[in-house]
């Protein structure tokens, strides 16, 4: 896969980017800056594209119930 191709993200990702890029350009950003600061958004709001394997959705930080 190149570098900068959108074939990894979900549908969802990609309807919130255009959404985003939209709102960048109604406020005076160019085409191209709107849609790189909108994947940025995208990026840091999801972590990227869709991730392979197991347990991805479930927190690190999750904590156990005491059974005392």
């Amino acid at each position: 896969m190149p570098q900068g191709s959108k074939v990894r993200y979900t549908a969802k990702q990609e309807r919130q980017a255009e959404h985003i890029e939209e709102s960048y350009e109604n406020r005076g950003a160019s085409k191209n800056e709107a849609e790189a600061r909108a994947w940025a958004t995208v990026n840091k709001l999801d972590g990227g594209g869709k991730k392979s394997g197991s347990g991805r959705g479930r927190a690190t930080t999750a904590k156990r119930k005491n059974t005392l």
